[in-house]
């Protein structure tokens, strides 16, 4: 019996510990330090206005293929990514080659706008609840106009692929289990959560 439960014991610790090693990895270490550069920046922004959420930061790295997670939530409290998952990129982003994106605010362009972002008010749009997003840079100053909001949609996968993921209009769009998890933060938030998007 003491043979099986150490068996199982050791076992239930090899699993526990594969699975966050694994979870570790997930992210590059240029990826991470690309992470750590943007989140100075948030940081040096909130302490400059506090009316931004100062625990959590949304962060979106567009140099990432769609088919690996590239939408990171990042604690400002516990420096550290708390999870992460699959976004799209809007269609007037592609260039024709693989792996460069190019970026624009202009109305109807259908791509995504780098900088960053507030995330706003819920409402129930097309594709079900949505949240609005003010663009508080010239490069993305005009999202209220385009309607560029985060919102959820079923063509986007929830595991990471070997391929490209569906486009948007120009909207962070992600899949439904995991905008389910950032409403929870959205939605208990006080403050005005940031997004940034970048490249």
């Amino acid at each position: 019996m003491k043979k099986i439960c150490l068996f199982l014991f050791a076992f239930i610790s090899f699993y526990t510990f594969s699975s966050l090693s694994f979870r570790d990895e997930a992210i590059s270490s240029i990826e991470m330090e690309r992470i750590n550069n943007r989140i100075a920046e948030i940081k040096n922004m909130i302490n400059v206005d506090s009316k931004y959420n100062q625990k959590i930061a949304f962060l979106i790295d567009m140099k990432v293929p769609s088919g690996k997670n590239r939408f990171f939530v990042y604690d400002l409290e516990k420096h550290e990514v708390i999870d992460q998952g699959l976004v799209a990129h809007g269609s007037g982003s592609e260039t024709g080659i693989k792996g460069m994106l190019k970026f624009s605010n202009l109305p109807n362009s259908n791509c995504t706008a780098l900088g960053r972002y507030a995330v706003g008010k819920t409402y129930k749009g097309i594709f079900g609840k949505a949240y609005r997003l003010a663009g508080l840079e010239e490069s993305n100053n005009n999202a209220l106009k385009r309607a560029i909001v985060l919102h959820h949609y079923s063509a986007v996968p929830y595991e990471e692929q070997d391929y490209y993921i569906s486009n948007s209009h120009g909207c962070p769009m992600v899949n439904e289990q995991f905008f389910k998890r950032i409403e929870k933060i959205i939605d208990g938030s006080k403050s005005n959560i940031l997004m940034d998007i970048y490249y």
